[in-house]
């Protein structure tokens, strides 16, 4: 259902690769909500991916930019606000990876230089697209920021490796500057935990499909899709949640609250075998 939640707002999505991404479906439901926006992602994935198509779907622009890099984002804040016609009311993180869960490495095998690198591209990247937002006043009072993270955060699954680190430093670079630009400029920050979702970075990470068959298992409301996600995001963007910042919201279909169901239980009982 349209009902122009966004319409006059204006805002960037990081992220977008393919129609499988989160971020790609947040730009949809978006642009149907009367939204006006810039796509944004690195070259190589650009390369690789189908951002162009969504961008002309959209009747927008995308700007090529390594999010970890302070000149791209400087670029990407100073060329949006000039192809919008002002400063932006939401703005959306979908970025992470992790060297060393492409390269099969365990967490206790990390290598340090490739440890670093998710770091940098999965959490200080918000810090750094905040900073120089912030810097460059890009974002008017009451704007939107959101950022996608995962329940590896506060719980430890196996596979997930250093992600789950950037995840949790991602939440806290979230608060802390949500109280900066709440207290400063009215702006919200918060991130939004969603489910295992078989967009391409996701299903990058061992054992992704039994790990998507036990949350669906697990949840009393079954796995939360990509586009469920969007429609959550587009609330976050909105004037409905004016008062709403500093929050992980679990969007999850209630895994994060849960410790045993019945689903679960009964695949579990299958191949039970006592122990010795």
């Amino acid at each position: 259902m349209v009902c122009n939640l966004l319409q006059g707002k204006k805002g960037i999505i990081f992220g977008a690769l393919n129609d499988k991404s989160i971020a790609w479906k947040v730009a949809e439901k978006a642009y149907d909500q009367g939204a006006r926006f810039t796509l944004t992602n690195t070259p190589a994935a650009l390369r690789f991916g189908d951002t162009e198509k969504l961008a002309e779907t959209c009747n927008t622009g995308v700007i090529s930019a390594d999010a970890t890099n302070i000149e791209d984002l400087e670029k990407v804040f100073e060329e949006t606000m000039r192809m919008l016609g002002g400063k932006i009311d939401f703005l959306l993180h979908s970025i992470g990876m992790s060297p060393n869960v492409r390269k099969g490495r365990s967490y206790d095998n990390t290598n340090y230089d490739y440890y670093q690198k998710t770091l940098d591209i999965s959490a200080l990247s918000l810090h750094k697209m905040l900073q120089v937002a912030r810097r460059l006043d890009a974002i008017n009072d009451w704007g939107s920021v959101v950022a996608l993270t995962y329940v590896a955060a506060q719980r430890t699954l196996y596979g997930y490796n250093d992600m789950a680190d950037a995840k949790a430093l991602l939440e806290s670079i979230a608060r802390s500057f949500g109280y900066i630009y709440g207290r400063d400029k009215k702006i919200r920050v918060n991130t939004i935990s969603q489910s295992p979702t078989e967009t391409t970075a996701g299903s990058g990470v061992k054992g992704f499909s039994s790990l998507v068959d036990f949350t669906e298992r697990m949840s009393p409301l079954g796995n939360a899709t990509a586009e469920e996600c969007a429609d959550y995001c587009i609330t976050l963007f909105s004037d409905l949640t004016r008062k709403v910042t500093m929050q992980n919201l679990f969007h999850d279909g209630g895994f994060s609250s849960m410790g045993m169901s019945r689903e679960a239980m009964l695949q579990y009982d299958k191949s039970f075998k006592p122990c010795d």
